[in-house]
């Protein structure tokens, strides 16, 4: 059962808005559409509805960052109940290639971050274990998991009283793929003696049975670092090391299939006179199959998914959806951008899969390795909400209704907008900019490209500002710290391209200025410049400069539903006697990875007091024994 826990109160469009969608939700309107302000608190008004409906929730965000801010404040909301998290869990990924004009294939090269691996695998046993559970997850959901009837099936339960063979436990975990070791490393096992102690990769804790020769006598939680018991169970169920996992069964019948379509391919290949290509194939897929054979693996082994899971071609692979119950309540964050990225990923990956099956690389088969198709994704959602200050016409043609939430709770009316000539722009903005700074607050400066960024803030800098730039070269967490610079008063002004736009929570910016705000195109598309606009809602003195010579069809509607919107939240705050406020917000929030960095501190702490133990007892033990449990801790460090 979802339970909410809050020190604030629904308030402005809240209220209404939670009602209105909760009503929707079961009247069975299988789409609805949340409008909401910028600093309306749409997070809010989704936990509120998430708490009314009582139903499992999967928040699709656009991508890992704002996945990342969503998972922070739904962890605050729900402290009880299960929040997961689950995006790509590659650092870097460089996916398999072939560039035909210079004959030259480029293998899949890919760095894995544990605790993103972990957090899936967390993910999938708590929406097959329970339904008080929350999912935010990145767009990358739509990409294959394993099958849940396989991570299910594989499963082992053990209850204390029952007999177990010990030989029999330790070949089922290693067809779970976990491998046994010595290293308390997760995903391994190992034994001593009569003591068998697993490490999930979903937990934080280890697993300790004792056996009292084939009887379970005891099942412990353990901490993996000092080794003290915090948990005892009467039962206990451990999943599978990795969301992929298969039988032998299924790897042998895979096999049989393989070799079918490889014998169809080659002919197919050697018809149309493509000698190199069939060699080239059969040598890598037989090559494979061996590999496959012997040891249950082989690079690149995704490519065969189809054959492993019994698909037809063209069928829809394994998702986090099919996990989920028919229940299911999907969010789709910031749905203008959402909803067009989960359109394009499949076209991008059929793409990129065309010349690796024409050219012999890999068999058709591995155009069935794929995201969803959008048709695909629309099919498996029951209910769903878009939220946006924003929506496109898809969301607005769907919904059974539209709710807005115009009103935010801090009284805060939209920024007044201001258009001006792009004549002396530069001189004007300094102007704005003096301005800004005089009373202690930050701007945000949106130009056309990034050498124009670069240039424009190197050019403050000299003027005496404390300016930098953001862009796409910058990663994820350079872009964080660039904002937490802004926030923090080491920085008054940033300059951007395409950056600022949704779901960056800046109170202290009080000016945005967009330069060359009447150049048509997607950088200055209706939508992106109220999204743009909204950057300044979040403070009392927000203003917004548009620098044009003309009005140009997108900037007329923009300018058009920012006074409406304007004039709604005027005459509310009128009526009922309000006096806005600077949102306040510590910058602490702005930390969107700390949750993950959390618990690798933790971690370290509680391994470096493990070892101040052991110095302490350094002259109690054999210099053998000081050295393996030292030389332990060194591995886990490394």
């Amino acid at each position: 059962m979802f339970k909410l826990r809050s020190s604030f109160r629904p308030s402005g469009d809240q209220p209404q808005a939670i009602e209105k969608l909760t009503k929707g939700v079961r009247r069975g309107y299988r789409f609805q559409t949340l409008l909401g302000v910028t600093g309306s608190g749409k997070t809010f008004t989704m936990a509120n509805v998430i708490h009314n409906v009582q139903r499992p929730a999967l928040v699709i965000s656009p991508n890992k960052a704002l996945a990342a801010q969503l998972y922070r404040e739904f962890k605050e909301f729900f402290p009880e109940n299960r929040v997961e998290f689950f995006i790509s869990y590659y650092d870097y990924y460089q996916p398999e290639a072939y560039l035909p004009t210079k004959d030259v294939y480029i293998e899949k090269n890919a760095d894995i971050n544990a605790v993103l691996q972990r957090m899936r695998l967390s993910t999938l046993k708590s929406v097959l274990t329970r339904k008080d559970v929350i999912v935010v997850a990145s767009v990358s959901c739509i990409y294959p998991t394993g099958s849940p009837e396989d991570y299910q099936g594989l499963k082992l339960s053990l209850e204390v009283g029952e007999e177990y063979h010990r030989t029999t436990l330790f070949k089922h975990l290693v067809s779970m793929l976990y491998a046994r070791s010595e290293m308390k490393e997760p995903g391994t096992f190992r034994v001593h003696g009569e003591i068998l102690e697993i490490f999930p990769p979903y937990e934080d804790a280890g697993v300790r049975l004792e056996f009292f020769d084939n009887e379970l006598e005891n099942i412990f939680a353990f901490d993996p670092v000092t080794g003290k018991v915090v948990d005892r169970y009467d039962k206990v169920t451990v999943y599978p090391a990795n969301e992929f996992v298969t039988t032998r069964e299924k790897i042998e019948r895979a096999c049989r299939s393989i070799e079918h379509e490889l014998k169809e391919r080659l002919k197919e290949l050697r018809d149309a006179g493509k000698l190199l290509e069939a060699q080239r194939l059969e040598q890598r897929t037989k090559q494979d199959m061996e590999l496959l054979m012997e040891m249950g693996y082989c690079p690149g082994i995704e490519n065969y998914s189809r054959h492993f899971e019994g698909r037809n071609p063209g069928d829809p692979p394994w998702t986090l959806f099919d996990y989920f119950g028919k229940d299911l309540l999907v969010f789709i964050d910031e749905s203008h951008i959402t909803l067009p990225q989960l359109a394009a990923m499949y076209r991008g990956d059929h793409s990129r899969k065309k010349n690796l099956v024409e050219y012999g690389i890999r068999l058709p088969s591995a155009y069935d390795n794929r995201p969803l198709r959008y048709e695909e994704v629309m099919k498996r959602i029951p209910q769903a909400i878009f939220v946006s200050a924003t929506p496109g016409e898809t969301e607005l043609r769907l919904s059974g209704q539209v709710v807005e939430q115009l009103i935010r709770p801090t009284g805060l009316v939209d920024p007044e907008v201001i258009v001006k000539p792009t004549k002396h722009q530069v001189d004007d903005l300094i102007e704005e900019l003096n301005k800004v700074r005089s009373r202690n607050e930050r701007a945000l400066v949106v130009v056309l490209t990034k050498k124009m960024a670069e240039d424009l803030s190197e050019y403050l800098k000299e003027l005496g500002f404390r300016a930098t730039y953001m862009h796409s070269e910058l990663n994820a967490m350079e872009r964080v710290e660039v904002l937490k610079s802004l926030r923090s008063g080491a920085v008054d002004v940033v300059v951007g391209v395409n950056l600022l736009r949704e779901g960056l929570d800046l109170p202290e910016v009080s000016l945005v200025a967009i330069m060359d705000a009447d150049v048509e195109g997607f950088l200055r598309s209706e939508t992106t410049l109220i999204q743009t606009i909204g950057r300044a809602a979040r403070n009392l003195n927000g203003r917004v400069v548009l620098y044009a010579d003309k009005i140009t069809g997108s900037m007329k509607r923009a300018i058009e539903e920012t006074n409406r919107r304007r004039r709604v939240q005027m005459e509310y705050n009128e009526r009922h006697g309000i006096r806005p406020e600077t949102i306040r917000k510590s910058l602490e929030t702005m930390d969107i990875f700390a949750a993950f960095k959390e618990e690798e501190v933790e971690e370290e702490i509680r391994a470096s007091k493990y070892v101040k133990n052991i110095l302490t007892l350094k002259e109690s033990l054999s210099i053998d024994e000081y050295d393996a449990i030292l030389e332990e801790e060194m591995y886990r460090a490394a």
